[in-house]
């Protein structure tokens, strides 16, 4: 049995909180704990606490540059014991990011074992993995031991850990960070070191510099991954001023030629964060999708390399557009945004420019190094304190000897008789005999001359900003010198480049498969294609009380055009449609087609011809088909209307003579050339009514005669000597149209 529980005693105060109240408060301290410690980086060091944390254990564990390699297991033990009371997990994945070459522009960890891979591969288990520091941490650790930031209690208050790194090295732009707060979030990617070390030594120069002006140096991001960014230098411009932004980054490729004629793309470079296996696998699905119709296959043929084959479907294909389409449909492009949202001074989270982004830096530095000086002026000091006592010793040596041998209590007589300080005295009575025979008066007051000097140069340079920023120039010039544009590591990767500017519809052409169909419409606007070009379309099964309006030939590249009578002219992609199995679905699922709307006319947009629409109450005009082609589902207004009236007839303009024939069964010819061309309106009068209405409007050539179809299907026509009857002007009221349909239409469609 358990042991049994007293109940716990009443408290002596209760205090009465508003729920609301108390959820809002302990809401508030969860946010700013995510946000001060864990999610944004500190604009000083660029780190987040648990990479600050890992830093400072592995110096701890003297892991410097060129030491042995120690356990992983061992350095996130010691971090999670002493700094990080959280998953052994979670900090060993925080430092395998920091040691992974494709992950961070310069890694801060120098990793031994398997770390993981571009392809997204997990690492070993930290009991396989060994590592150290690299040069990169070791500068943004130099001066921690010499009072260069403060230190703080840590978690259990039983030892110290930097509040912030000295920060050497512009780790914050340099390796980038992510990270999501509550609230917000960070999105740094990785630049150049070399660069933002110029911009920096442009800064220190000119304090009240611009951020537009630091792109002189500082181009755009440098992926560790190199690709090729096509953002115009304008959109990359403003991201910096602000803060804000993204970057289009495409992977590297190059046509590389085989036999016979043939060639095949290979990608050397990937986007940023991109997994190599996942892009593989999504080319290879959208192929089996039949997708991407001008790829033939795909290969992973990568060693320590990134190398992707891409193989066309023929000889024939364009390898830019192919790869087109690649970057269209895959993470072969990829947006890396921006946003400059991190801790300045370790407290307040604020998005910055790139110039105030350095200017905390630089002056982080500058902090760094007075801190860094008054401690070594310190050390001098004392240790001058100390040398003073250490000639008088030398000097009475023998009186010195004597009193520590005589006297109960030496140090008190060494003060008296020599006026010595407590320090003194304390150095004198700790010296060990076998420094007696190091004591030589040119020794001592060599050593306390450099010491003086060494002294002079320090209050100058704390008395001194200019001095100041002239060290931390110095400092910055140095970083630039062991990472600058003629070492491995230093080299820029990401390249610049203009998009090439490809034919939108050739673009979208070639993510289509082309394949002949007919396309059949119901008059109720039932819409669905048919796989080939089909003659005998009478078999043909449709809903209850709906039958064929009429059906025309495509392909599945092809784009179409609906003349609705609301004077809308929407686009569809064939491609999209459904296909034959079935009644097909209704046209309105694919556009934003109004209730009361109706279809007037549909039919493949061929790009080059004009229209000449018309609306019921007799308005018309010509206008160009490219005037009438619309990039969304709510469609293009050409033709102006309003209730009741609509519009309701569309020809093709094949001629110089328009037909215009009412309700009334009146037709009156009149040249084309009365007609305006125009890209919007409501038109002028084609034709006059009193009581009608137009049926419809045709435009041939009056030489050769009006052709028009009967119910029938049949083709008639009258010449030009038979239609002299009907010449007028436009606007005129017409006369009887004897030998013409009932129906008042001319069924000539467009084609």
């Amino acid at each position: 049995m358990g042991k049994r529980q007293l109940p716990p005693e009443e408290p002596a105060e209760v205090h009465e909180v508003m729920l609301r109240d108390a959820l809002e408060e302990r809401y508030l301290a969860y946010a700013l704990s995510t946000i001060m410690h864990r999610a944004l980086p500190d604009a000083r060091d660029g780190l987040k606490p648990v990479h600050r944390r890992i830093l400072y254990g592995m110096r701890l564990l003297r892991l410097d540059p060129g030491t042995p390699f120690k356990k992983s297991a061992k350095i996130v033990g010691d971090v999670m014991g002493s700094f990080h009371p959280h998953g052994d997990q979670a900090i060993y994945d925080a430092m395998v990011r920091l040691a992974q070459d494709f992950s961070s522009r310069y890694p801060l960890v120098d990793g031994q074992g398997n770390f993981g891979n571009i392809d997204g591969d997990n690492p070993a288990a930290y009991r396989y993995t060994e590592a150290r520091m690299t040069e990169v941490a070791r500068l943004l650790l130099e001066g921690i031991d010499e009072d260069g930031v403060e230190f703080r209690a840590n978690y259990d208050g039983q030892s110290k850990e930097p509040v912030v790194l000295p920060g050497g090295f512009p780790n914050l732009l340099a390796n980038g960070a992510q990270g999501i707060a509550v609230g917000m979030a960070t999105s740094i990617p990785p630049h150049n070191a070399a660069e933002l070390c110029d911009a920096a030594l442009h800064l220190i120069e000119k304090p009240e510099a611009k951020s537009k002006s630091l792109l002189k140096w500082v181009k755009g991001p440098d992926f560790p991954t190199g690709g090729i960014i096509v953002d115009s230098k304008e959109s990359i411009a403003e991201a910096y001023m602000t803060g804000r932004g993204s970057f289009r980054t495409r992977a590297k490729w190059t046509q590389e030629e085989g036999a016979r004629g043939t060639w095949v793309v290979v990608i050397t470079e990937i986007p940023w964060l991109v997994q190599k296996s996942r892009l593989v696998e999504k080319i290879a699905e959208l192929l089996n999708e039949k997708k991407l119709p001008l790829v033939g296959d795909v290969r992973d043929e990568s060693a320590e390399d990134v190398r992707l084959i891409i193989e066309p479907k023929s000889r024939a294909v364009d390898p830019a557009l192919m790869m087109e389409s690649l970057f269209r449909l895959t993470e072969l492009e990829s947006k890396i945004s921006l946003n400059l949202n991190v801790l300045i001074k370790g407290k307040i989270p604020k998005v910055v420019g790139l110039a105030e982004c350095l200017r905390e830096w630089l002056d982080h530095l500058r902090d760094v190094l007075v801190r860094r000086s008054n401690y070594r002026k310190t050390q001098i000091e004392n240790r001058l304190e100390i040398l003073g006592g250490y000639l008088i010793a030398y000097l009475n040596i023998d009186k010195v000897i004597k009193i520590i041998r005589t006297e109960d209590e030496p140090k008190p007589a060494l003060i008296k008789a020599f006026k010595l300080t407590e320090v003194q005295a304390d150095a004198i009575l700790n010296m060990r005999l076998r420094s007696l025979r190091k004591l030589e008066e040119f020794e001592i007051r060599t050593e306390d001359k450099n010491l003086r000097n060494e002294l002079k140069g320090i209050k100058s340079l704390l008395g001194s900003e200019t001095e100041q920023w002239s060290k931390v120039g110095e400092q910055v010039r140095k970083v630039r010198d062991i990472f600058g544009p003629k070492t491995p590591l230093g080299k820029r990767r990401t390249q610049f480049a203009d998009a090439p500017e490809h034919d939108l519809a050739a673009i979208e052409e070639a993510f289509v498969e082309r394949e002949p169909v007919t396309v059949v419409i119901s008059e109720k606007g039932w819409v669905r294609t048919l796989k080939g070009h089909v003659e005998d379309i009478s078999g043909l099964a449709f809903k209850t009380d709906d039958k064929l309006d009429h059906a025309f030939f495509a392909e599945t590249t092809s784009k179409l055009l609906m003349f609705a009578t609301n004077g809308k002219f929407y686009s569809l992609d064939v491609a999209k449609l459904p296909g034959g199995r079935g009644h097909g679905e209704p046209i309105r699922m694919f556009i934003d087609l109004e209730q009361d709307a109706a279809i007037v006319s549909l039919f493949v947009n061929k790009g080059e011809r004009k229209f000449l629409v018309a609306s019921s109450e007799g308005q018309g005009f010509v206008v160009k088909e490219e005037d009438c082609v619309s990039n969304t589902r709510k469609g293009k207004q050409v033709l102006n209307v309003t209730m009741p009236a609509e519009a309701c007839a569309i020809g093709v303009v094949q001629g110089d003579t328009v037909a215009a024939i009412g309700t009334n069964h009146k037709m009156v010819l009149f040249p084309l050339e009365q007609v305006p061309e125009m890209a919007r309106g409501r038109g002028v009068r084609l034709q006059k009514y009193s009581s009608a209405k137009l049926s419809d409007v045709a435009v041939f050539e009056l030489k050769a005669g009006l052709t028009w179809k009967d119910s029938a299907g049949r083709e008639q026509s009258m010449s030009a000597k038979e239609l002299a009857d009907w010449r007028g002007n436009r606007a005129d009221a017409g006369r009887l149209a004897h030998g013409l349909p009932k129906s008042n239409k001319f069924l000539r469609g467009v084609d």
